[in-house]
């Protein structure tokens, strides 16, 4: 009976962590401030929405908000192997030349900087999904803070409904 508990209890423990492994980080969400969610409340992020959104669905998938405001693309590049763990399955990016342009950085150097991302992530065998388009179609339909810049709650929550289409 000891040897029966000792398996049930090995079995147990192994499912447990693969579960835990697995749902570290299954998709990231990669980017600056429209990453983020400037402006808003945690929960009002797209990540954080796309996470409510597949959890609803009644999938344990785990979305990491990955976004950082102000950074430009050479200090996401220089951090995507590290915001990006292990197991991760998709990254979600939304990357912008705004920031970029105000420190002083070329277009050419901020192509080579997105390009350089997703060199890193692909080597990794990590699916890549681009969300600026989603991003700048909500801004084009006025759903933006008054900043002008930022999208509102509302703006985000298209943008997750968008991407859980590409989310398979």
């Amino acid at each position: 009976m000891r040897d029966r508990t000792a398996w049930i209890v090995l079995i147990a423990a192994v499912a447990f962590f693969a579960t835990i492994r697995d749902g570290l980080a299954q998709i990231v969400a990669l980017g600056a401030s429209a990453t983020a969610g400037y402006g808003l409340a945690p929960s009002e992020s797209f990540p954080s929405q796309l996470q409510a959104m597949l959890q609803a669905k009644g999938s344990a998938t785990r979305v990491i908000n990955a976004g950082v405001s102000g950074e430009t693309t050479s200090q996401i590049l220089a951090r995507a192997n590290s915001s990006v763990p292990e197991g991760t399955k998709i990254v979600i990016l939304s990357i912008f030349m705004l920031n970029d342009s105000n420190h002083g950085v070329s277009p050419a150097l901020h192509q080579s900087n997105v390009a350089g991302i997703y060199q890193q992530l692909r080597a990794r065998h990590i699916r890549v999904i681009d969300a600026t388009g989603l991003i700048r179609s909500a801004a084009r339909a006025g759903m933006l803070q008054r900043d002008r810049i930022h999208l509102t709650a509302e703006g985000n929550h298209q943008v997750a409904a968008r991407l859980m289409a590409s989310i398979r």
